[in-house]
């Protein structure tokens, strides 16, 4: 094999960068979580309010991430700027969490939401169709097709990248549209006296919880502000993977100026969107009919009022594209990250090597194992809500480490700084602390499971690395 092939090539422009940004963003959150949202605000106004909060806080980690990513222009994006900020036991710590949960069982919640929506167009591949069954365990028709979509996206990027990126940049452009005109067509079948009722109402900014009976239960004091980190966490999820392009930096050109860019603006395009996708849905549904929609699926409820009867059947391909490409473009920048830990002797040595077509073939299996094994166990959707707390105490300690770099190496070349530092990386820290500290407050169940997770990276880094531990101590 020549040495050509044994460096990552540098395929993705600015456009592909920006469309694995954005398509790694959408997946089915946007058309679910204002469900759950709407029930623990109570209000169209609150509910936009944390839509909001969520996309500032998105955009400014994305705005900081771009000194990172200028700084340090390498495959595994996050884990390099924690391993360069930190040292390599927070690193990995980082890299194991992403590995154990963050990665795989999100991959393996967006294959099985692909399936859950094209079980309405083929009805025999629905999450109730047992084809397996022993004692309590079950396996679904669901889970079975979502296994064999995460094997076929997997074997398209260990094709090579452009592989990858032809099918992430065609389907998120095919995404952007659908999403652009289910709003236009949303808008101009606005109902105004529902428009009226959800926002001219007298409570519009009195934050309660909305019962599925229409009742309202008042929040008493300081649980408003937990209630309000609980609807965070739909937000915050469908927001994620933001950061995807920093993790394929080896193979983006022109990397110090395209990563930023494209977090940039992928980041604000898919904010735009979500802001107005939830002004439509308070155009079309009373919040009543929002907390009460089959499964939380409000934008099922809101096309069958569009679109009538044949709504659902357009959602529902709607959403078939939107987690296709999500997790096509999560399953390519994920291997990454692994293979940058095995650079460093902290994952398996395989996933550290590049096949024929210079993309880390086996940190792409490997990465598809563990997904499915995550679809098989159904457990996935439960540990995705508990490492939500988790994820953002890695962005926050990723920011804080430009702050901290910027004291300890002071004469690092930056050809990109930070946006509005240090105003707007502190305020992202601040916000990040306070969602932190209010959900192990008020969601333990939310957070333990994660942070333990996390921290069991610890003793795992010195187990793995003996040497490592004894020159540390010494």
């Amino acid at each position: 094999m020549s040495e050509s092939k044994q460096t990552f090539q540098k395929s993705l422009g600015l456009l592909d960068a920006t469309m694995l940004v954005v398509g790694s963003m959408i997946g089915s959150g946007i058309f679910i979580v204002s469900a759950d949202i709407a029930r623990n605000t109570g209000s169209a106004g609150w509910m936009m309010v944390v839509w909001l909060i969520c996309g500032f806080m998105t955009l400014t980690a994305a705005l900081s991430y771009g000194e990172l990513s200028a700084m340090f222009p390498k495959a595994g994006g996050q884990y390099i700027y924690l391993r360069e900020a930190y040292g390599p036991v927070l690193s990995f710590v980082f890299g194991w969490t992403f590995f154990a949960v963050i990665q795989t069982a999100t991959i393996a919640a967006v294959g099985v939401a692909f399936a859950k929506f094209t079980a309405y167009l083929f009805p025999f591949m629905d999450e109730d169709v047992y084809l397996l069954e022993w004692s309590d365990y079950r396996i679904s028709a669901a889970q079975l097709l979502a296994i064999a979509v995460i094997i076929v996206l997997t074997y398209i990027n260990s094709r090579g990248v452009n592989s990858g990126k032809r099918v992430q940049t065609s389907i998120t452009l095919i995404k952007i549209g659908s999403l652009l005109l289910l709003l236009l067509f949303g808008f101009l079948a606005l109902k105004h006296k529902v428009w009226a009722w959800n926002w001219d109402n007298i409570s519009l900014w009195s934050m309660r919880r909305l019962n599925t009976d229409g009742t309202y239960t008042s929040y008493d004091g300081f649980s408003a502000m937990g209630a309000f980190s609980a609807a965070m966490v739909g937000a915050l999820f469908s927001s994620d993977s933001w950061h995807s392009s920093s993790a394929v930096a080896g193979e983006i050109k022109n990397p110090q100026r395209n990563i930023g860019l494209s977090l940039a603006l992928g980041t604000l395009l898919v904010t735009v969107i979500y802001l107005l996708t939830n002004l439509m849905y308070t155009g079309i549904l009373p919040l009543e009919d929002m907390v009460n929609a089959p499964k939380d699926r409000v934008a099922m409820s809101v096309a069958q009022e569009v679109f009538g009867p044949f709504g659902i059947t357009i959602i529902a391909i709607m959403i078939m594209i939107s987690t296709f490409g999500c997790n096509n473009g999560i399953i390519l920048a994920g291997a990454r990250v692994y293979y940058s830990m095995a650079k460093d002797g902290l994952f398996f040595k395989r996933a550290g090597k590049l096949n024929a077509h210079a993309v880390p073939a086996w940190a792409l299996w490997i990465q598809c194992v563990a997904a499915s094994i995550w679809c098989l166990s159904g457990k996935y959707g439960d540990l995705l809500d508990m490492i939500t707390c988790v994820v953002v105490i890695f962005y926050v300690l990723a920011i804080a480490g430009i702050i901290r770099l910027r004291i300890t190496r002071p004469d690092l070349n930056r050809p990109y700084k930070a946006f509005g530092y240090p105003f707007l990386p502190v305020l992202y820290i601040l916000m990040g602390l306070a969602f932190i500290g209010l959900m192990v407050i008020f969601k333990p169940n939310y957070t333990w499971p994660g942070i333990i997770i996390a921290l069991l990276g610890i003793p795992i880094y010195y187990l793995i690395n003996p040497k490592r531990r004894k020159h540390e101590v010494s």
